[in-house]
C-alpha cells in the first residue's frame, strides 16, 4: 500500500548548506534503496517534507527522523493512502523558502505549519512544486 506522509519540524540549529546538504545526501542514498521518494521544503527555521512510498519503509524512515538530532517539534501533519505517487521521480527534491519568497510574502502570510489542516499543508506543497520552486538535485 502506498502512502503520503507530510511533517514539519525545526531546526535544531541554523539551516546552512552544510545541514541540508546532510540531510539531502543522506535521502539521496537511503531513499531510493527502500522506494521512497518526495520534496523537502525548508526555510526560516522549518522543514516541511513529504514522503511517499509503501507504508512500511515511510513508516520506518519517518521513526528515524522523529529521532534526529537536526530536527525538533516533529508533527504529523497528514497521512494517506494513495493509488499513483507524485513524486516518484525524485529520491528527495529540495524547495528552499527564502524569507522573500512570495509565498511568504503574500500568498500564506498567515500559514502556520502546526495549526494548518493537513489538506492545507499538502497544497502548499503542490503550490511551491508547480511555482518552480523546486531543485532537483543531481542523482534525485
Amino acid at each position: 500500500m502506498q502512502i503520503q506522509l507530510l511533517y514539519v519540524s525545526r531546526a535544531v540549529g541554523p539551516q546552512t548548506s552544510t545541514v541540508t546538504a546532510s540531510i539531502l545526501t543522506t535521502a539521496h542514498a537511503y531513499n531510493p534503496r527502500h522506494g521512497i521518494g518526495g520534496v523537502l521544503c525548508q526555510g526560516q527555521g522549518l522543514y516541511l517534507q513529504l514522503l511517499e512510498g509503501e507504508r512500511s519503509e515511510v513508516s520506518r524512515l519517518f521513526a528515524r527522523i522523529v529521532v534526529d538530532a537536526r530536527h525538533t517539534d516533529v508533527a504529523l501533519l497528514h497521512l494517506q493512502e494513495v493509488e499513483r505517487r507524485r513524486f516518484t521521480a525524485w529520491s528527495m527534491a529540495h524547495v528552499e523558502l527564502r524569507a522573500d519568497d512570495p509565498m511568504i510574502l503574500m500568498q500564506h502570510p498567515e500559514f502556520d505549519p502546526y495549526s494548518a489542516p493537513g489538506a492545507m499543508a499538502m497544497r502548499l506543497v503542490d503550490e511551491l512544486c508547480a511555482a518552480g520552486h523546486r531543485i532537483p538535485l543531481p542523482g534525485a
